[in-house]
């Protein structure tokens, strides 16, 4: 089927450039900027998934602990609010990467990322926070025939490790969810599910402001320096002199130098429909309301929303040369409106429907597409940053991880290998940029062509990837 790119730009006509999960009217009121010189026990910076959870384990381990959490802009706006809401038991990027990398530790990554699912799920569940959370797995879906055998190798590894996992053949994954592009499936229904990330990251605020965390948002960090008897950390109003220091701004532009080379902030591009109406409903089916996603190096995420939406993202990560992460980036008519064709080659039942939304979220890839670990400044500063697309589970792990690494903690997370050995640095520019480039393009050859070429495959021995 031929794309139209052209058809599909008057359904973004109306398309509002921001967010849909935030943009609501029971958004919560922003905490008050921090506007006078304090100290505390532990500083966390950064006001996401990870940021969050570090508050509220830190508090959970210690409750005396005085805990200062510096958001620069609201809870929830960085990509801890502009993601898919997909939530994955993966630490290692799924099954096959954590095979190919960590052969040993796999299934002990496997049962600390089910432990770190099942914590997460009780802890809502005691805190009273509905993030709209379904444990209804996802569906990979062949859209080139070189994938069906891709997905049959996958059904197997995963059942090999205890997962749910049952391959379909064309007719029986367009029984599911219908659409013309679709030549076979894995459906997994164990692993995961979705859940409403902003709502989540509200529920979390208030879990932690509950516990005596002092939150300041609209107070970006604009730099750190040793100061007995820790760490001075200065933003535009005001200094906070903290013991300890925990990092987790993910791909915003790192305080710590040596992080440049670890983490790649990439652009991710979502759509989000009208709601659907009953005709169109079933005419695509998808009564189950899973996540969906495609076999591809290049691939589309998408799934129903609680009002019968359709958001739609993924496929055109874009990464802007010098590593930046200026708002203008969040706005790419070439990226939406390759999307907004996509959807409806994908849909072409839906043909007419509009887009409401439109935005882009920035992803903080490593080069082995999981997150790196470690501590700075006499082991007062610790890190948990990269989680490459998967940190809405994966980031209440990071910070636990993070934590243990701050006190000195020995613990079955600090010994894992994920965590000792950091990922293959990226290069620096002006090399990063084309680098990065060269790579995109020879993902899209094997998407097209099915076989994974020399570039590629050197990558591979050397378990270096560009991934989102």
């Amino acid at each position: 089927m031929s794309l139209d790119l052209a058809a599909a730009v008057p359904a973004l006509a109306d398309a509002v450039p921001r967010p849909f999960w935030t943009d609501r009217p029971d958004a919560p009121t922003p905490c008050e900027p921090l506007i006078s010189a304090t100290n505390c026990d532990l500083l966390v910076i950064g006001g996401g998934l990870t940021g969050l959870w570090a508050a509220i384990e830190a508090k959970s381990i210690d409750p005396s602990c005085d805990v200062v959490l510096l958001e620069g802009s609201e809870i929830a706006f960085g990509a801890s609010g502009r993601n898919g809401g997909f939530f994955s038991e993966s630490l290692s990027h799924g099954v096959a990467h954590g095979l190919a990398l960590w052969p040993d530790e796999l299934p002990t990554l496997l049962r600390l990322g089910r432990e770190n699912i099942k914590e997460i799920i009780e802890f809502l569940s005691s805190e009273g926070i509905d993030a709209g959370l379904r444990m209804c797995g996802k569906t990979a879906v062949a859209v080139k025939p070189h994938q069906i055998d891709e997905l049959r190798a996958a059904v197997a590894l995963h059942q090999e490790y205890g997962e749910s996992a049952i391959m379909l053949d064309a007719d029986e994954v367009r029984a599911d969810v219908d659409s013309p592009t679709y030549l076979a499936g894995m459906r997994v229904r164990s692993g995961g599910g979705l859940l409403d990330p902003a709502l989540l990251c509200w529920g979390l605020k208030r879990a932690a402001l509950a516990r005596g965390v002092r939150i300041h948002e609209h107070s970006p960090v604009t730099g750190l320096q040793p100061a007995k008897p820790g760490i001075a950390v200065r933003t535009n109003q005001a200094t906070v002199t903290a013991r300890r220091v925990l990092l987790a701004t993910n791909a915003y532009p790192p305080l710590l130098r040596r992080l440049r080379s670890r983490v790649l902030p990439i652009y991710d591009h979502v759509l989000v429909t009208e709601p659907l109406t009953g005709a169109q409903l079933t005419a695509i089916g998808w009564r189950e309301s899973q996540g969906m996603t495609d076999a591809g190096n290049q691939f589309h995420y998408y799934r129903r929303t609680a009002d019968d939406r359709i958001l739609w993202g993924g496929y055109d990560a874009v990464y802007y040369f010098g590593n930046r992460t200026d708002s203008d980036r969040e706005q790419r008519d070439r990226s939406h409106e390759l999307l907004a064709a996509q959807f409806f080659q994908t849909f072409p039942q839906l043909t007419g429907l509009r887009f409401t939304h439109r935005w882009a979220g920035l992803i903080d890839s490593t080069s082995r597409f999981t997150p790196v670990f470690g501590t700075a400044m006499g082991g007062r500063l610790g890190y948990a940053v990269g989680f490459t697309g998967l940190g809405v589970g994966a980031s209440r792990f990071g910070a636990r991880t993070a934590l243990d690494l701050l006190a000195g903690r020995t613990t079955e997370r600090t010994e894992l290998e994920l965590v000792r050995r950091k990922p293959f640095p990226f290069p620096p520019e002006p090399l990063r940029y084309p680098l990065v480039q060269f790579t995109r393009a020879a993902l899209a050859r094997e998407d097209e062509a099915g076989r994974r070429g020399i570039w590629l495959r050197t990558l591979d021995r050397f378990g270096i990837g560009f991934n989102s």
